[in-house]
């Protein structure tokens, strides 16, 4: 271990352990959409993790994709007279009523993995990836591979009203605009869900040809495209070469199916939004220093050359 590495790790320990300091004693409430996918079971074991490590008591509450649960959740939080409240919305509307009275009670909220439409005023900082650009690499990564290949793609959406959902194929129809060989020829949604996924892809493969005639799958999440990858093995073609697969969220299972020549291209999105928002959070309780409004992770393209199994092995274990 060279000096440099060994003075970094050491500043590196030392910030950990002023963090905690600071935060040891704080409640913070969290609202989870709920448990629709692999990558969000992530989340929330990786937010408890950091809490844990932190010293902060987290009040945890399951929606179970149900927006009314949210907003109930979050009125429970503010009655409890909690320090901050996380929140990772269900749908982008709708929260301007109790986003204003978790501000008429001075909590702090932090919005994660997703966006509202509501004043920027009504929360302290949001932190997730970039959609749209989620959404773009995968349709890069598509028009590199096909060329001028006339390409038919079916699209698996995510649930309807959500950012991800909107944002993802806005940026994967940027990507293809101006490649009149690429074009989309089904699109609907699967509620992020693995088996409804399957469900959807099941209808696409029927009525494009028993899947004859679709050249790739994109899916605004992997679970959803390993329930089409399920289905399409059903219908007796073969998944990352009959039909390419490309989708987001980088979780364990897309990189077995990858491994397994199944799948082509997934875009990671990190399931670590609590760090970044315990930090923000915690630098506002300290000093009332008000963070970036847009706190933003990076997305990053895998596909089979970056050792696939090597990143189930090491994904596995965080809780997806």
């Amino acid at each position: 271990m060279n000096r440099i590495f060994k003075l970094a790790l050491c500043a590196g320990v030392a910030t950990l352990v002023s963090t905690a300091a600071m935060a040891a004693g704080m409640t913070v409430g969290f609202s989870q959409i709920g448990s629709e996918s692999g990558w969000r079971a992530a989340e929330t074991s990786v937010t408890k993790q950091e809490a844990e490590k932190r010293g902060i008591t987290l009040k945890f509450a399951d929606a179970q994709q149900k927006q009314e649960n949210q907003i109930k959740a979050i009125r429970g939080f503010i009655a409890q007279g909690v320090d901050a409240i996380l929140v990772a919305p269900v749908v982008a509307t709708g929260w301007e009523e109790v986003l204003g009275e978790a501000k008429e009670a001075e909590i702090p909220v932090v919005l994660l993995d997703r966006g509202v439409e509501a004043p920027q005023d009504l929360y302290l900082t949001s932190v997730a990836s970039d959609q749209v650009k989620e959404g773009r690499v995968a349709g890069e990564w598509l028009v590199k591979t096909v060329g001028d290949k006339p390409c038919k793609v079916v699209e698996l959406q995510g649930t309807v009203g959500s950012t991800p959902a909107i944002n993802r194929k806005k940026g994967f129809e940027e990507a293809i605009s101006g490649h009149s060989n690429i074009t989309i020829a089904r699109s609907q949604t699967g509620d992020f869900t693995r088996a409804k996924g399957k469900e959807v892809m099941e209808g696409f493969l029927k009525a494009e040809n028993g899947g004859k005639d679709i050249c790739a799958m994109y899916a605004h999440n992997d679970d959803m495209a390993v329930g089409g990858i399920q289905a399409i093995k059903d219908a007796g073609l073969k998944p990352g070469k009959d039909i390419l697969v490309v989708s987001i969220d980088a979780v364990p299972d897309i990189f077995a199916a990858m491994a397994a020549g199944e799948a082509n291209a997934t875009v990671e999105l990190t399931p670590n939004m609590a760090g970044p928002a315990f930090d923000a959070l915690e630098a506002f309780k300290k000093d009332g220093k008000q963070p970036e409004k847009f706190i933003i992770t990076e997305s990053k393209l895998y596909t089979p050359a970056d050792n696939p199994q090597g990143e189930y092995e090491a994904r596995k274990g965080l809780g997806y």
